[in-house]
């Protein structure tokens, strides 16, 4: 029998949650009262760091991982329901708060399901055998015979609730790797389109995101930004505010200046009037030679990412060759809403308020820029508006935490402008590859070359703005989540398809213009870009159907599968390309792609409709088909809507977007010298999901992504029979390539 210890000294809350702790023998139970002044473990080994059940049969779930408006806190709740047999509606989610979630390392890289999700479905399995086990023991049925359902455990006409088992204690168990998770043929709630649990409150206007957010006694803070990226702050005229209502101080750390008003009209109004002189700084490239700026970049170690054969001597023996070069223009996250954070310091101790995608990683940043021990340091996620990657979230927060030490530790809120976003959150750097190609006398590839010209690095935290003008400490931080990645911007480099001869190579580039980070799947939407259209143009110069071609060289079963069905769903049509006798100012084409996710994980196939006028240039993307092959589907429904906003954010990168600048600073502070795509614009999207429940599950958050530049190339190609090697596709690179052919 399972004994109980029931006083309130034994009660621990948690997050709303009250539990009990098990220590489990071999075939027995008992029960171990927790001291209510014990620390809710964060610990990423033990069931309790990611789960617990209180006195109503509610389950809390702790995650480590974000939802960033992609839908994965209704993925991940239906794992934990499903596992644990539970309505979804009793399953709650808690996450990116560094005193009770693991640290899972940032939500980045299509992740969040594959890795974090099935540690939570582990998790949950090694709690849902405990329960069976505590149930058995109470019950006197054999674990053999027991049901379980909603919360309750049957066997023999007992039953006993989730709750009646659990108590008002904790688990204490370690994650049983080999605890048996549910068959995927008895599901009910996994592999079943779940609505969106954040739709409702975001579609009525009653969602709170990081902007509304706010603690008593908050203040407000802006920052005065450098005229230049590298200029110095020579000289700061306070008196130049006197008389702005609310202003409280103006706050000059190094090279960092800022201001703190008690309201936001305040803080803006402050941090407009006040003057400061700022040194010369002229150290970006010219953007008329950037390219050539890009190719002379001090190279510091090349990566070699696959090697077949002798591709140099075959290319330089080989009967016909082919070469292209491409370019991806450096881009901007673009979020939205710019970013905001709220920081207080109290009694010693820091806490921070911000959208961060990685708030165990901003932890030990504010740690080393603060100078305070970790264990002072306390960060919580709160829903931003939008993200895509590691924008200005965690520079806010930083502001926000020099700012609030400046006024005494009081709270101040720093919210973003449009230029701050646009002109000083992180960049997608800006990408060069050189591809070649040989061909024999019998019209088959016998060599295929590429050089990637891509940062070094990526996968380090960025550092704080804040840190780096006051002349902080950034680190060095422990970095625990490296895995095996041979280099951020290197991925998808390597070709899925087989041909006798191939090397393929990264330069490593020491240094890359702007402060950069991850945007939506960096390094493998430029490289799977150019890799793909250069497979179009091998076709093209073979007069080979691009589909044709592809499958003559995939030696993938999953992938051909992928492929035919595509071919199916957006009823491919040959085309040896390009067309001939296309007529009009305004035609039509189809191109197609694909791509194997890092050349390990989810399959995806696109086909592009578009119509371009020759007239103009304009570009006008029609449609998309799209095939998905992530391994298990969580969520047929929250998988459709990550593909479509991967298409659609994609359509408005490879037309629209790219940083313009001059030689001290961005210039492309606003949305009309950095547009995005506008509704009238969104193409429709068609979409085939492949579920494969037996199989591991992938991710959905960027693979969809990678093939809309080059399926959109291909597709303009198709229909006007010109190349277009340059994200992003405007209407003057249109006409200057109409012009040129």
């Amino acid at each position: 029998m399972l004994d109980f210890v029931s006083t309130r000294r034994d009660v621990l809350k948690v997050g709303g949650a009250l539990v009990v702790t098990f220590t489990l023998a071999k075939k027995a139970c008992s029960a171990v009262a927790q001291s209510s002044a014990q620390k809710k473990t964060v610990a990423s080994d033990e069931v309790d760091g990611f789960l617990s059940i209180n006195a109503d049969g509610q389950v809390a779930l702790y995650s480590g991982k974000v939802d960033l408006g992609t839908g994965l806190r209704t993925a991940l709740t239906q794992i934990v329901a499903e596992e644990l047999d539970v309505p979804i509606d009793r399953v709650r989610l808690i996450q990116g708060d560094t005193a009770l979630t693991p640290d899972q390392g940032p939500t980045w890289g299509s992740f969040s399901i594959e890795i974090g999700g099935t540690r939570i479905r582990q998790a949950a399995a090694t709690a849902r055998k405990a329960l069976a086990e505590i149930a058995a023991d109470r019950l006197g049925v054999p674990t053999t015979e027991l049901r379980i359902e909603s919360g309750r455990v049957t066997g023999r006409g007992r039953s006993a609730s989730y709750a009646e088992l659990v108590g008002s204690g904790t688990f204490s168990l370690k994650i049983d790797d080999n605890a048996p998770t549910k068959n995927p043929s008895t599901y009910a709630v996994v592999g079943k389109p779940v609505a969106r649990l954040d739709i409702p409150e975001k579609a009525t206007g009653r969602f709170s995101y990081m902007h509304d957010f706010h603690v008593a006694g908050m203040l407000h803070g802006r920052v005065v930004r450098p005229l230049a990226i590298g200029a110095r702050l020579e000289s700061v005229d306070e008196s130049s505010v006197n008389g702005v209502p609310g202003l409280l101080k103006v706050v000059r750390e190094g090279d960092f200046l800022g201001v703190v008003a008690t309201t936001e009209w305040g803080a803006i109004q402050a941090a407009r009037k006040l003057k400061a002189t700022w040194s010369n700084w002229q150290g970006l490239p010219e953007r008329a030679r950037l390219w050539e700026h890009v190719r002379a970049t001090k190279i510091n170690s090349d990566l070699v990412t696959s090697n077949v054969g002798d591709s140099a001597k075959v290319l330089s023996d080989a009967p016909k060759r082919i070469s292209a070069t491409y370019d991806f223009a450096a881009q901007t996250h673009g979020s939205i809403g710019p970013s905001c954070a709220v920081v207080e310091i109290n009694d010693g101790r820091l806490t921070s308020w911000s959208a961060s995608q990685a708030t165990h990683r901003l932890r030990r940043q504010l740690a080393a820029m603060m100078d305070m021990p970790l264990d002072d340091i306390h960060c919580l996620y709160i829903e931003g508006s939008g993200c895509y990657g590691r924008n200005g979230h965690e520079d806010a927060a930083g502001d926000a935490a020099l700012l609030s030490r400046a006024v005494g530790g009081r709270p101040v809120r720093v919210q973003w402008m449009r230029a701050d976003e646009h002109g000083w959150a992180p960049k997608g750097p800006p990408v060069l590859v050189d591809l070649r190609a040989g061909v024999d006398g019998e019209g088959r590839v016998i060599a295929w070359e590429s050089e990637f010209f891509v940062p070094e690095g990526g996968l380090g935290p960025v550092p704080l703005i804040a840190a780096t003008l006051a002349g902080l400490s950034t680190g060095p931080i422990p970095e625990p989540y490296r895995f095996n990645f041979p280099n951020l911007m290197a991925f998808n480099a390597a070709i899925p398809y087989t041909f006798p001869n191939i090397t393929t190579a990264a330069h490593l580039l020491a240094e890359t213009p702007f402060r950069w980070s991850w945007i939506r799947s960096p390094g493998r939407l430029q490289n799977t870009f150019a890799n793909e259209c250069f497979v179009d143009e091998l076709a093209a110069f073979l007069g080979a159907d691009p589909l044709d071609f592809r499958l003559g060289h995939l030696d993938d079963p999953r992938g051909a599968e992928l492929l035919l069905r595509l071919a199916a769903l957006a009823k491919w049509e040959k085309r040896p390309t390009p067309r001939t006798g296309v007529k009009g100012d305004v035609v039509t084409g189809r191109g197609i792609s694909y791509v194997k996710y890092r050349l390990s994980r989810t399959y995806v196939g696109a086909v592009a409709e578009v119509e371009v006028d020759r007239r103009t240039g304009e570009i006008n993307v029609q449609r998309f088909f799209v095939v998905h092959d992530c391994g298990q589907i969580i969520n047929p429904d929250g998988v459709t809507n990550q593909i479509e906003g991967n298409i659609i954010q994609t359509v408005s990168r490879t037309l629209k977007e790219e940083v313009l600048f001059d030689r001290s600073a961005v210039t492309s502070l606003h949305w009309a010298t950095y547009p995005i795509l506008t509704f009238p614009e969104v193409p429709d999207v068609v979409i085939e999901l492949i579920d494969r429940p037996n199989e591991p599950p992938w991710g959905a958050g960027e693979p969809a992504a990678t093939i809309v530049p080059s399926a959109i190339s291909n597709a303009v190609f198709d229909a006007i029979g010109v190349r277009l090697r340059s994200v992003p596709f405007t209407p003057a690179k249109v006409m200057a390539a109409i012009e040129g052919h």
